[in-house]
């Protein structure tokens, strides 16, 4: 009888690394995970699926060898600093980390390394750490000469169902202009499409794949939202001036316009390569409707700002800050993003949904939800 080769999957206990590790178990691969917390809830799902899960950390060389030892192919993705306090990692750790990963891979003698990287990466910097970090390491990749396929998914669909969007007030606000056309990944076909490429080696080594399920227009999003809510949900892009003011937003504005984060892939040719993908209308009727429903019955209270303790100002949508990591002067949890307040100015963290200035500064206190502008007489504060 034939032995069955072993993939590990790195971030199995998340989306992305969860859809390729079932993916592959269904396809009758060893399927190996690194985790911090092995006897954590994600990590023993994993493990009554028949992943074996072995205790480790990105940034434990040792633990990392360890489980690449006999391994055939690795499939590599790392935290960023675009998904906040819930990692707690910065670009450059983002980037030592998938370096890290392929370069042991290399030395461990990997036959074929499949790297997640993001639609946006390519040799033109974009201004976003989080998009840039991506790139440098596929260029990493490329230089060890190790056996390796890079793909770049587009946004995913489960993304825009986070709080801040503006569901839970009849409307959908995203980047795209209304008429304008962007593409998206459904979690569950980033693992049909990398447990294809680990069973065809010869045919995928060296190729660099943008990847995505479907494409829509803002308005066209609207009107299918519509049709799953059973409710009416209006298009908007986010307000020009909230662009303007909010550099970080801004730039994303930016890239969704010039094409390069709307997604580039060529929907046809990857359906004919990798069979039927997850179109908008089956996803909404699948796991998105549950995802839907909640975003629209979200509470201010539990998904915009949650907390400050700042002198002067009480918001009553606010709620004290709920544990993460690091240390918080206020937190944004519909985003996982924690905060620290700087002594003096604002710092780079201001453009995630502050406007103008820290929250308690004077007449200028604000934020941003869902599009919408909340200041101290909208909100009640005292």
């Amino acid at each position: 009888m034939k032995r069955r080769k072993t993939i590990l999957v790195f971030g199995a206990t998340g989306q992305r690394g969860g859809a390729v590790a079932s993916r592959l178990i269904g396809g009758g691969w060893n399927v190996r995970a690194l985790a911090r917390a092995p006897d954590g809830q994600n990590a023993q799902d994993l493990a009554r699926q028949g992943v074996q899960v072995m205790q480790g950390d990105l940034g434990d060389e040792a633990s990392i060898r360890r489980a690449m030892a006999g391994v055939y192919g690795v499939f590599s993705v790392q935290p960023s600093s675009g998904q906040g306090a819930a990692y707690n990692v910065t670009d450059e750790d983002e980037v030592r980390y998938g370096q890290t990963v392929a370069r042991i891979a290399l030395e461990s003698g990997v036959r074929h390394l499949v790297y997640s990287s993001v639609n946006a990466a390519g040799p033109a910097k974009t201004g976003m750490g989080h998009f840039d970090s991506k790139a440098e390491i596929e260029t990493y990749i490329r230089g060890l000469g190790l056996n390796a396929t890079i793909v770049r998914p587009a946004a995913f669909m489960e993304l825009l169902m986070l709080p801040g969007m503006g569901l839970d007030q009849g409307a959908f606000t995203f980047f795209l202009r209304p008429e304008q056309t962007g593409q998206f990944m459904a979690v569950r076909d980033i693992g049909v499409i990398v447990a294809a490429i680990f069973a065809d080696h010869d045919r995928f080594v060296g190729r660099t794949i943008e990847i995505a399920s479907d494409q829509v227009t803002g308005n066209e999003l609207a009107r299918k939202l519509t049709g799953t809510a059973g409710k009416p949900i209006k298009y908007q892009r986010f307000p020009d001036e909230l662009l303007a003011e909010t550099p970080f937003l801004g730039k994303l504005a930016a890239l969704v316009d010039d094409g390069r984060l709307a997604g580039n892939a060529g929907l046809e040719a990857l359906r004919h390569e990798f069979g039927p993908l997850t179109t908008f209308d089956a996803w909404l009727s699948g796991p998105g409707k549950a995802l839907l429903a909640a975003a629209m019955h979200a509470d201010h209270a539990d998904m915009a700002l949650r907390q400050v303790p700042c002198p002067g100002i009480r918001w009553s949508r606010a709620a004290p800050c709920a544990p993460v990591s690091g240390s918080c002067d206020w937190c944004l949890i519909g985003i996982a993003t924690c905060l620290s307040r700087p002594a003096s100015g604002p710092s780079d963290y201001d453009h995630v949904v502050i406007s103008g200035a820290w929250l308690c500064q004077g007449s200028k206190d604000r934020i941003w939800y869902g599009g919408t502008r909340w200041g101290k007489d909208d909100s009640g504060a005292v």
